[in-house]
């Protein structure tokens, strides 16, 4: 019969075999493959007898796409979702040509005077280092151990295996490295309280021996500190300042404000501090560091006025970590009493200040219009929603002088099934719908 799964077989392998002269694009797939339904097992085909005997009205679902997939093929251009591309060249600005980072300079300059429980610290004691770069510290507390001289004292409490009871417990000649000095090898009364610790040869007293604490901090919010800072984009032969000029001593009378002094780099500690979220109190005696970032994000397409600069605040140092907690530094002076020298050793905490200044963040970076850069976006996102290659079709089909040709090897002509009086095949041709049932084998390897 006609069928049967045994002539299914045959008409499937058949098929096969003859498949290159079917009725498809050439660019759908490799030449000489056969089309895509009869590469499926043969038990999937309908009964070919079936397809023809019914009414078109009656057949199944299953028949009519069966029918629809064997028309004649119809290409349909895709477009690809436009927003990624609306992203690309609106928010991120592909139009331009950008240059990521500016050539910057920072110049700092501190000023104010505070009171200690002892005596009145200007600018030249509390700043350090006093250059005015764009890492500096404000000394807020300190820790003075004062007239030391070279000799031999009780060695610190802190050190590990310091404390002793006798001079057995004592190696001379050690040499701890978080000491403060060589052991002599004998056990001494400690500066304070009953204990004993290990001899040292070094500057004495050690510093937890003398210390005495004063706090600076109880006008340090009121320190000013001018920052002035340049910034150039070599690409484009761009600079800008931070500080506006104006006349009349504009910088001695004022103060920064987002809003009415935005070229006014003047702030105040406190400000700072406050900006950064942090109590200055706190901050004050236990020391930590603030960045100030001045971010440039430039739109060279528009006006110079439109560049300004961003000012930001935050803490920088892990101030919930108990072990690193905190800034200091120690330091020392040196001078002669009695032709002998001494010095005075100062353990400062303060608030270190990190100017950082950059040109890129999410936003758009310090970009200009650029021919070449609008170019390459521009093909790129045609082509990947599949213009690129309906225009290349265009331009070859339309303009190229052997144009024929390509159009030869680009497309197949389309092969017209034989219609139902001519021959064993049987075809139901409907100009609608431009679908055919072949019931032969050359039929079926046609399409």
């Amino acid at each position: 019969m006609l069928g049967s799964p045994r002539l299914e077989g045959q008409l499937w392998a058949m098929s096969r075999e003859n498949g290159s002269q079917g009725e498809r694009i050439a660019g759908d797939g490799e030449r000489g493959r056969p089309p895509g339904w009869l590469l499926g097992p043969p038990q999937s085909l309908p009964s070919p007898r079936e397809a023809v005997t019914q009414p078109r009205s009656r057949r199944s679902r299953a028949h009519s796409a069966w029918e629809t997939s064997q028309s004649c093929p119809r290409i349909v251009p895709r477009i690809g979702p436009a927003r990624p591309h609306r992203y690309v060249f609106i928010v991120q600005k592909s139009y331009q040509d950008s240059e990521t980072g500016p050539e910057s300079s920072v110049i700092t300059k501190v000023k104010g005077i505070t009171l200690s429980e002892h005596k009145v610290w200007d600018v030249e004691e509390y700043v350090k280092p006093p250059e005015g770069g764009s890492v500096f510290s404000i000394i807020t507390r300190i820790e003075v151990t004062p007239f030391q001289t070279l000799g031999t004292c009780a060695e610190s409490m802190r050190v590990s295996n310091a404390t002793c009871d006798s001079d057995e417990g004592c190696v001379a000649g050690q040499l701890d490295m978080l000491g403060n000095g060589l052991r002599t090898g004998r056990c001494v009364p400690y500066y304070h309280g009953s204990s004993k610790t290990c001899e040292v040869s070094g500057w004495c007293p050690v510093e937890d021996g003398a210390s005495v604490s004063q706090f600076l901090g109880t006008m340090a919010p009121n320190f000013t500190i001018l920052i002035k800072n340049s910034i150039h984009y070599p690409k484009f032969q761009f600079s800008k300042g931070n500080i506006e000029n104006r006349k009349g001593g504009y910088l001695k009378h004022c103060t920064f404000h987002e809003v009415s002094d935005l070229y006014c780099p003047i702030f105040k500690l406190g400000y700072i501090v406050e900006q950064a979220g942090e109590n200055f109190t706190e901050l004050a005696h236990t020391g930590g560091v603030i960045g100030v970032i001045i971010n440039w994000d430039c739109d060279l397409d528009l006006s110079a006025s439109e560049c300004n600069p961003k000012y930001s605040f935050r803490r920088l140092d892990p101030k919930h970590i108990p072990a690193s907690s905190g800034y200091n530094f120690r330091f020392a002076k040196y001078y002669k009493i009695n032709g002998s020298i001494t010095r005075t050793l100062i353990k400062a905490y303060g608030i270190r200040i990190d100017v950082i200044v950059h040109g890129q963040c999410l936003c758009p970076q310090a970009g200009k219009f650029s021919l070449i850069p609008t170019v390459i976006n521009l093909a790129t996102a045609l082509t990947s929603i599949g213009v690129g290659s309906f225009l290349c079709d265009w331009i070859l089909l339309t303009f190229m002088n052997k144009n024929k040709v390509y159009s030869h090897k680009k497309f197949d002509k389309m092969v017209d099934a034989p219609e139902r009086s001519a021959g064993p095949g049987l075809c139901a041709s409907e100009p609608s719908q431009q679908d055919c049932v072949l019931t032969d084998a050359r039929g079926l390897a046609q399409l």
